[in-house]
């Protein structure tokens, strides 16, 4: 096998970079793998040996550079299967690893080796509730939240006497180690740093070498008028402290208005379900109804109004956000009926009532167009 070109093997160009390499023995490795080939499956191991005895070869510099000058000849001794290692050799193991991790590293752990270095904190999310008021004018608040947050001991550093974390020796800072079980090599994350990569000779107390502690903190928020249901405020750096000196998270406030006892908001406009007296909806009149403000709004009231009519109030809705304009407000009229009434107030409702009826209920065109068609409707059933 140390007569065989390395390069031919792969398929690839002497020139080849180390993704050409990778992706030409990703690509080889599955073709030739024995289980895909149990018809013939003596004749595929022996490929499969060729090509991971190529790749373990190229993908090393200080090896490919000594094949390039020298042939195979100049890797013998330098760890290379010198032509006839088998499934456990150390070369298949390195070398077939590097391509099982590439393929399914992300489903198995993540994506690639873990950062050593400072890691940014995890954003938080905190729901508040306001009131309508609230989000008509706008207000600041103070929120007290739990959090993870820098420890003040060690200054985040995780260490008790201000040393610098170190190389883990289980793993050489990876984070992970391997270990050779049969055909496949596993990799797990490090016990020792647990997946770190370094390690603190002489953790705080405080925070157990963390560099973070839980706790509360209060954060100032400014809340904009006229924000809306379900809208979220970003409060950059206030989520949870960085690892390792890390930069903080995201704090994201996430809005809920409560529901009012006059008014039902419908995005800028506001809408108020008023009672009306009868007499005052049939003879017309005004009524005092309340504003988002707090005020009272004198509206007129014409006469003839019905149930269901909406009276317009221009720019008494909510506060339009980044926005000097408003929405609107809408009166929606319901008349009420009179309950309770004396001998007094009967006698004169049935006199109102024969009076309507000798005028031929001229004065009630909602009820005289429903009974008109109710009739023309029977009529048509009869035929």
């Amino acid at each position: 096998m140390s007569e065989k070109d390395y390069y031919k093997l792969l398929g690839v160009e002497k020139t080849a970079s180390d993704d050409e390499l990778k992706k030409a023995y990703r690509k080889l490795a599955m073709q030739y793998h024995p289980d895909r080939n149990k018809d013939d499956a003596a004749a595929a191991e022996e490929k499969f040996k060729e090509i991971n005895e190529a790749y373990d070869v190229l993908k090393d510099p200080q090896k490919r550079a000594a094949y390039d000058r020298f042939g195979a000849a100049g890797v013998n001794g330098m760890g290379g299967m010198g032509g006839g290692a088998g499934f456990g050799g150390a070369g298949f193991g390195s070398a077939f690893s590097d391509i099982f991790e590439d393929m399914f590293g992300e489903m198995m752990g993540g994506g690639g080796r873990r950062s050593n270095g400072p890691l940014r904190g995890s954003d938080m999310q905190f729901s508040l509730d306001i009131t309508l008021e609230d989000a008509f004018k706008g207000k600041d608040a103070k929120l007290k939240i739990p959090t993870v947050a820098t420890c003040n001991d060690c200054k985040g550093t995780g260490s008790s006497d201000g040393g610098k974390p170190e190389k883990c020796p289980d793993c050489g800072g990876a984070g992970r180690v391997r270990a050779q079980q049969g055909f496949f090599t596993i990799e797990r994350t490090c016990t020792t740093c647990n997946g770190n990569g370094s390690i603190i000779k002489s953790p705080c107390k405080s925070c157990n070498g963390s560099g973070r502690v839980r706790g509360d903190k209060t954060v100032q928020i400014s809340i904009p008028a006229g924000i809306l249901e379900g809208q979220r405020i970003r409060l950059s750096g206030e989520g949870e402290a960085g690892i390792r000196g890390g930069p903080s998270g995201d704090l994201f406030v996430l809005i809920n208005v409560k529901p009012h006892k006059f008014f039902k908001r419908e995005g800028s406009h506001l809408y108020c379900r008023v009672p009306v007296p009868m007499t005052t909806a049939a003879l017309g009149g005004t009524l005092d109804v309340p504003t988002i403000e707090g005020e009272k709004s004198n509206v007129k009231i014409p006469s003839g109004t019905q149930t269901g009519q909406q009276l317009r109030l221009k720019g008494k809705g909510m506060n339009i956000m980044r926005s000097e304009n408003r929405g609107d407000m809408f009166i929606e009229i319901f008349v009420e009926t009179p309950v309770n009434l004396d001998k007094k107030q009967t006698d004169l409702m049935k006199q109102l009532d024969e009076s309507l009826e000798k005028a031929g209920r001229k004065n009630t065109p909602q009820s005289e167009g429903f009974f008109t068609k109710m009739k023309e409707f029977w009529t048509d059933l009869k035929e």
